[in-house]
């Protein structure tokens, strides 16, 4: 393990540890974490965004699907000549989560809360259908 005690060498020592140097790849999965429970006819989910407002996040129901959109844009900075960035991790741009929910499922069976960095979705289970069996007498002729 290599202790590092310099921002510089935390800067450079990161794009030789990594063979690929991805420099500024974050892959998807590490945002967007979620729990999924399940209670009295109702899934429950957290989504964690963090560092977004409920402004910055979207959920869209088509085709029994669910997804959720998070999108920040980088803010704009005044030119300064004098500053320059030595490392920069913050993740500006878009994220999606999909969650197929079924077909049966409408807008208003899903409800959806967001405070703290933590998207809260309420999913209404949708009943199952009863399936009436129907006889057809046919005719036999003879």
């Amino acid at each position: 393990m290599l202790i590092r005690n310099n921002l510089f060498d935390d800067f450079f020592g990161d794009m030789f540890d990594d063979p690929f140097f991805k420099r500024g790849y974050v892959p998807q999965n590490q945002y967007m974490k979620t729990d999924i429970r399940e209670r009295d006819g109702q899934y429950l989910l957290e989504i964690e965004v963090p560092g977004y407002t409920r402004e910055d996040v979207k959920a869209e129901l088509k085709d029994g699907y669910l997804t959720i959109t998070a999108e920040k844009k980088e803010p704009v900075e005044k030119a300064d000549e004098r500053t320059r960035y030595v490392r920069k991790e913050r993740y500006y741009g878009t994220m999606k989560r999909t969650f197929y929910v079924g077909e049966d499922v409408t807008e208003n069976d899903i409800h959806a809360a967001f405070k703290d960095g933590i998207l809260k979705v309420i999913i209404e289970k949708p009943q199952p259908k009863k399936i009436e069996e129907s006889k057809t007498i046919i005719p036999i002729e003879g």
